[in-house]
């Protein structure tokens, strides 16, 4: 369904994505990544709303370049930003995308699509008066009503309480029963373990992981030890124990047999005057695996995303 190869995009000297190459079959694939990674960029590529410094992408077999009007007919996107008009009602904004779409019987197929997403009943309501939740199911509804092939959605919950990430979920996993192929990103690693076919791990502009949940998570062959403490960490001399990293002051480590090793790494956290508040031994998740693939910082995101708004303002 979807074909990339060597694919490369540059904003004057920041390389956005580094040639990435994937090729994406009837699935939900998941592209996961720290801010500034590369993420949108590729979906905005994939979408034809920006052009490939390098490389080539297809799509149902269109070149995205030489033929994206041909890949906007088979495709839709929905974008982390709002694409709703809240001044109109839910079913004027289906109609306005169906009307641009030149859709024949068009008051079925907005119904029909209304329907899939359950707002029939809200659809008279204007958009302003609508949750989270339900504005995400309008944008998905305008994104199914000329019936694509592939649906591109970025963090298509994000922002949204657990309830309706939920709901949001059952809907997208029915259009991928439908045979509709989803291809998101997510900063969800639990929504991304429990319902992709398949995930990508993007850092600084290339793939640094590829494969299924599972597979990843098998990869990481150590058990994972969390332990929240305050103090200062100053390292363990442990040649069994990996130190993987902390945030919010827990501490992550790796380790052949975690329970065995985990009184010896108690131990030399309170010789240096740490206070251990919890510890868990537990198998990998893809929170490990990505936190194991991924070296950006918080920082190095931030300073991208400087640089990047810096070199628009400058073209």
């Amino acid at each position: 369904m979807i074909e990339i190869n060597n694919l490369t995009k540059y904003f004057g000297d920041l390389c956005a994505v580094d040639h990435v190459y994937l090729h994406v079959k009837n699935e939900v694939f998941g592209l996961l990544g720290p801010n500034g990674a590369g993420k949108s960029t590729i979906v905005r590529i994939l979408a034809t709303l920006q052009r490939p410094t390098e490389g080539t992408a297809r799509i149902c077999g269109h070149d995205v370049v030489k033929d994206p009007k041909k890949v906007r007919s088979v495709i839709s996107y929905v974008p982390q930003e709002m694409a709703l008009d809240i001044k109109l009602t839910g079913r004027e904004n289906v109609l306005l995308y169906a009307k641009l779409y030149g859709i024949p019987d068009r008051a079925r197929k907005v119904d029909e699509v209304l329907d899939l997403m359950e707002l029939s009943e809200r659809s008279g309501d204007l958009v302003k008066t609508y949750s989270g939740g339900m504005r995400r199911r309008l944008e998905l509804a305008q994104a199914l009503v000329h019936e694509p092939e592939v649906l591109f959605l970025d963090e298509p919950t994000l922002g949204l309480d657990v309830a309706a990430r939920k709901k949001i979920w059952r809907h997208i996993s029915s259009l991928r029963e439908d045979g509709i192929s989803i291809f998101m990103t997510t900063h969800y690693m639990e929504e991304a373990d429990e319902y992709c076919d398949t995930v990508a791990i993007i850092d600084h502009g290339k793939i640094v992981a590829l494969d299924t949940p599972e597979r990843l998570k098998s990869s990481l062959k150590q058990d994972v030890i969390t332990i929240n403490a305050t103090g200062t960490f100053g390292g363990l001399d442990l040649d069994s124990v990996t130190f993987s990293r902390g945030d919010n002051g827990e501490l992550r480590f790796l380790a052949d047999h975690g329970e065995s090793v985990l009184p010896e790494i108690s131990q030399a956290l309170l010789r240096q005057g740490m206070t251990i508040q919890s510890m868990m031994v537990r198998k990998p998740t893809l929170d490990d695996v990505f936190m194991d693939r991924v070296t950006t910082s918080e920082e190095d995101s931030a300073f991208d995303g400087y640089k990047f708004r810096t070199m628009l303002r400058r073209r």
